[in-house]
């Protein structure tokens, strides 16, 4: 009997062994049927062949005993071609990679018999039509799906509800419509969902948020949304955010939502929101002071007025603080200066009067300053000149007054942009601005500046572009500094004569020799046309110039985090687009979130 026993054993043994070959062989036939259907111009996967083990594969894992694929990871591999219904024959595969490639086509429906798939990632490639339903409701086991940065269309299959410990969703950036299905609230487990940059329509998911406790990231951004109550009330929606006890990122920007800023939303876990971009109107209540793990905040580009409250002083984590393009008026906050770890702060484009604080001079990691576009008055405080590490200035359009603080050489660091312009400010250019050896632009025009260019200004080594228009500036501006094609008086050895420039509109200087002047960005036959154009077409011109230079300087910043996103960037692009095909409710928001430039006259 215990013969027979053995017998058994080991038929069976050698019967398990035989269909774990030939599933090992199964998944090889797929994966080299795959690689046949699509292009390989990288020879990403030149040893997929049969005398090769498929555990051995290029970006190919199996489970532990080596008796079944495990996981694909194509991801970057600049694969072209149709993604191969042959996957669905890897009936064990667990994980799915083919981002960031070339793929096009649909989904194939096949692959809803891989049961056992935990992450299913085809984003950044070029994916058409709707996602098939049957995908998600066989395939209940998924965690991850990432989906985006395609051109899928259609509404969102209510069967991703049937996954019910998914973890992350991410479709942004396709063309899905309707709303967001109800089935969603059955994914209590969701941590990450973004679904921006599509037409979903809708009011804001409430009730869904509320079934999700273990939210941490939620993305809404670019959608056709509204607020509750026709769009006019915002409290239900951040008062359900409240059950999400580890909620960290919430992106609702450019949704055109409308109503006042809740009490509720002061979420004490919240460490990035961002509302630009929206139809918010009122004051900000003083429960912002609440958000007390906040890093960046982004109200600009809404409606929001009355004074900025004192209790943006105690979000004691604070780094980003983006208010511009609204309606606040009074004095900026002293207290600000509390702010230790504030680096950018963007107040332009509203109705702030007063002087500015010099205490924002005691904010020691502050690099980014925008107060442009306001009513501010005084002098520059030379204690704000303190902030060592400052990489961008921009004080124009205001109603500053007195002279230029020699201080402004203290300003070693600041690389990109200095802007003073379109102020009242007097006296003589200080010779400390020779200083500024760092400086890309430099934009001074538009004051009550007189006396002399001093030679030493050459010293700015680093600059692109100097405008010192619209001042009452005499002399000879430096060879090094003068661009071939600015429209200032010639002078001898071709140096630029300055004089009584207070009606001139044609001395954008630039630098020339080994310098970048516009006139080597831009078309030369455009820049000369321009100065045929009309004050208000130069106006545009000269905006659209600035905006491009800006752009490209900081798409090219040494450090990642100063550089914008690809879609920031479009943005700023199509934005530009508008402006010049005559859309004068364009404001400019640059892709790190903050105004550069200013579309006004005054």
């Amino acid at each position: 009997m215990a013969y027979i026993r053995l017998f058994f054993i080991l038929l069976l043994l050698r019967l398990v062994s035989a269909y774990q070959h030939h599933s090992l062989l199964q998944d090889k036939a797929a994966l080299l049927a795959f690689k046949k259907s699509i292009l390989d111009p990288t020879s990403a996967l030149a040893n997929w062949k049969d005398d090769v083990h498929v555990c051995n594969f290029t970006r190919i894992k199996c489970n532990e005993q080596h008796h079944r694929v495990m996981e694909i990871d194509l991801s970057s591999s600049q694969l072209v071609g149709k993604i191969s219904p042959f996957i669905s024959n890897l009936t064990r595969l667990r994980r799915l990679k083919l981002n960031e490639n070339q793929f096009y086509g649909t989904i194939p429906p096949e692959l809803s018999s891989l049961r056992y798939l935990i992450v299913f990632i085809v984003m950044d490639n070029n994916l058409t039509g709707t996602l098939p339903p049957s995908f998600f409701s066989n395939c209940s086991n998924l965690k991850v799906i990432d989906a985006s940065l395609n051109y899928f269309t259609g509404q969102i299959p209510a069967q991703i509800g049937d996954c019910a410990t998914l973890w992350s969703l991410n479709l942004y950036n396709n063309n899905f419509t309707g709303q967001l299905p109800a089935s969603f609230t059955n994914i209590t487990s969701l941590s990450s969902l973004d679904v921006g940059y599509n037409f979903l329509s809708g009011e804001l998911p409430s009730d869904m948020v509320r079934n999700w406790p273990n939210l941490t990231n939620l993305y809404l951004s670019y959608n056709n949304m509204s607020s509750h109550g026709n769009n006019t009330n915002l409290y239900p929606f951040f008062a359900a955010l409240r059950n999400c006890t580890d909620l960290k990122e919430v992106a609702l920007d450019g949704m055109g939502l409308g109503g006042t800023l809740p009490s509720s939303i002061a979420h004490p876990s919240l460490k990035f929101l961002d509302l630009q971009a929206n139809r918010i109107f009122g004051p900000i209540p003083r429960e912002i002071g609440n958000l007390s793990n906040i890093t960046e905040l982004s109200l600009t580009s809404n409606l929001l007025n009355g004074a900025i409250p004192e209790e943006i002083s105690l979000l004691s984590m604070l780094e980003r603080l983006f208010l511009s393009h609204n309606f606040f008026s009074g004095r900026i906050p002293v207290t600000l200066s509390k702010l230790k770890h504030l680096g950018l702060v963007d107040l332009a484009n509203n109705k702030l009067s007063g002087e500015i604080p010099g205490s924002l001079g005691d904010l020691g990691q502050l690099s980014y300053l925008f107060l442009n576009n306001n009513l501010l008055s005084g002098s520059i405080p030379s204690k704000l000149l303190n902030c060592e590490n400052l990489y961008k200035l921009d004080l124009s359009y205001n109603q500053l007054i007195g002279r230029i603080p020699p201080q402004i050489a203290e300003l070693r660091e600041i690389r990109i942009f200095i802007n003073l312009s379109h102020n009242h400010l007097q006296g003589p250019l200080p010779i400390e601005l020779s200083k500024l050896a760092n400086v890309l632009e430099m934009d001074i025009s538009s004051n009550n500046l007189s006396g002399n260019i001093f030679p030493q200004i050459s010293s700015c080594i680093a600059v692109t572009t100097i405008n010192f228009s619209h001042n009452s500036l005499q002399g000879l501006l430096p060879d090094s500094l003068v661009g071939a094609g600015n429209g200032g008086g010639g002078g001898g050895g071709g140096g630029g004569v300055i004089e009584n420039m207070g009606n001139s509109t044609a001395n954008m200087l630039t630098g020339s020799i080994g310098y970048i002047a516009p006139e080597k960005v831009v078309d030369s036959c455009l820049i000369r046309a321009s100065r045929d154009q009309s004050a208000e077409v130069r106006r545009m011109w000269e905006v659209a110039i600035g905006e491009l230079i800006e752009l490209g300087i900081l798409c090219t910043q040494e450090t990642p985090s100063n550089r914008p996103t690809m879609l920031d960037a479009a943005d700023d692009l199509d934005r530009l687009k508008r402006y010049l095909s005559g859309d004068t409710t364009v404001t400019f928001a640059s892709s790190l979130g903050f105004s550069s430039s200013t579309l006004s006259n005054d």
